[in-house]
């Protein structure tokens, strides 16, 4: 719980998340337009999505599944009959005066999402509901000095509208909401999370009441943000914009706000409308949603193994540490390139060299996991010449380097280099010989009780060694001739 500590005391956050998530389908919800990111202003869209009079909605199966796999991914309920209504409101991008969405009766009901949190705790987060709606098409203020251009490619295109219960209490746990929400809908292939491209925005409804106040306080809706470090700007501000308000004797209104990025603040947008101000009532042109309960178990068999049940075994099967286990199964494919590194090897080992030396190298080259300069099958041969003492792990990273910047393996670099460890005892007792007949006062020193020396005597053999002589042969002997 995230604690806003005012003039007059501590105040509690009380948050939850509307979750717009553009469906993955090569079509719209209701027109066979493409779906498809970018394009020309204007460039796919159909009769419908511009509602000229007489087009009639059809629905896209597609979508449909994808909804219902995602809300089985929710571990929510599915209901077999839902209803699209109309949701009435003017704006210039929406053609029709009214978007077709789902009010009383939604395809999804309630599910729940286990959350990460930073501490290695976890807690779990209702959710609410699951509709179907579509999109509203795109004003364009920068076009001109004096007029708004229209751009319609959005107009139609199916949105998952993913509802939380009121369940968190600070930005950090909104950020690890989100995070798995996304998680999850990649894992599904139901949504790619894309959010600078708007195919997943979050609105924040956030209120702030008395610590141990079991009544809520008056929420505010932010709309739109499309990033998880703006969720958490976001919601920082605001709260302290509330607390403000009500420690100076004020009323927080119900509004809805904008989050301004540029100047790290919420701005108010308009009142907050209730449901009854959309007038909102079952759509004449479509009959009742209802789905076949086949169906919904043929798509159940189908899931994939998602983000929770994957790090549970990554932890019971390679051993790992929860947090470690969060990290690789937060992106399928890392998961998918940690199994084939870990499989038939030292499952920790694996897990540091994937979270240590690949995602550091991955994140200075900005590249993903997908396009790792690195494979899985590579990274693993690597390993494998830790494991039977070929090289040492500091060689490893120099060795790891190189397969970097050539795209040679690691076996090949290690003989270009003249790298195998030096496991042959009388080399190394011999460099020990060497560095300790050259270093006589530090030897006297050490035997009369700095015992910290010991670390200079290894880093001068290794450095004598050219960083070859297997560390545990080294500590052993260097050890053994120490004591004299």
């Amino acid at each position: 719980m995230s604690i806003v500590q005012g003039t007059t005391g501590p105040w509690e956050m009380v948050i939850g998340l509307e979750v717009h998530a553009q469906v993955t389908s090569e079509a719209k919800l209701f027109s066979g337009a493409s779906a498809a990111f970018g394009g020309a202003p204007n460039a796919h869209v159909s009769l419908v999505d511009a509602a000229f009079p007489g087009m009639l909605p059809v629905i896209n199966g597609t979508c449909v599944e994808q909804a219902v796999r995602t809300g089985l991914g929710l571990k929510a309920q599915i209901n077999l009959t839902s209803v699209f209504d109309r949701k009435n409101y003017f704006y210039a991008d929406l053609p029709s005066g009214y978007q077709i969405s789902q009010y009383l009766q939604p395809i999804v009901g309630k599910g729940e999402i286990l959350l990460d949190l930073a501490d290695g705790s976890t807690r779990t987060v209702g959710i609410t509901r699951l509709h179907l709606e579509q999109d509203a098409g795109k004003s364009m203020h920068d076009q001109s000095p004096t007029e708004t251009y229209v751009d319609l490619n959005r107009s139609g295109v199916a949105l998952m509208e993913i509802v939380s219960e009121p369940d968190m209490r600070s930005g950090e746990e909104a950020a690890a909401y989100l995070k798995k929400l996304r998680a999850i809908l990649r894992y599904l292939g139901t949504c790619d999370g894309n959010m600078e491209e708007g195919s997943m925005r979050a609105d924040v409804n956030l209120s702030m009441r008395r610590v141990g106040d079991p009544k809520l306080g008056t929420r505010c809706e932010i709309k739109n943000v499309n990033s998880i470090r703006f969720v958490m700007q976001a919601i920082e501000y605001e709260a302290q914009r509330q607390v403000e308000i009500l420690e100076s004797g004020g009323t927080v209104h119900q509004e809805t706000r904008l989050w301004d990025t540029g100047k790290g603040v919420t701005r108010s947008m308009r009142s907050k409308e209730e449901a009854h101000d959309y007038r909102y009532f079952p759509d004449p042109d479509l009959l009742p949603l209802k789905l076949d309960p086949a169906m919904v178990e043929k798509i159940k068999a189908t899931l994939p193994e998602l983000p929770d049940e994957k790090r549970a075994r990554f932890i019971r099967d390679f051993g790992l540490k929860a947090y470690d286990a969060s990290v690789l199964v937060a992106e399928r494919a890392s998961a998918d390139f940690y199994e084939k590194v870990a499989k038939g090897r030292d499952g920790k080992l694996a897990a540091n060299w994937v979270t240590g030396e690949l995602f550091g190298a991955l994140n200075r080259l900005g590249k993903g996991i997908e396009s790792s300069p690195v494979s899985a099958e590579a990274l693993g041969s690597l390993i494998d010449l830790i494991a039977d003492a070929t090289i040492s792990n500091r060689i490893a990273k120099d060795v790891f380097e190189a397969m970097i910047e050539t795209g040679k393996p690691a076996s090949a670099i290690v003989e270009e280099k003249g790298l195998r460890q030096v496991t042959d005892t009388g080399a190394i007792e011999a460099a020990i010989d060497q560095i300790l007949a050259a270093n006589a006062d530090k030897v006297a020193e050490y035997r009369s009780g700095k015992d910290k020396l010991f670390g200079f005597f290894v880093g001068q053999v290794m450095k004598a060694t050219g960083g070859k002589a297997n560390p545990a042969m080294l500590n052993d002997l260097l050890g053994k001739k120490l004591k004299g």
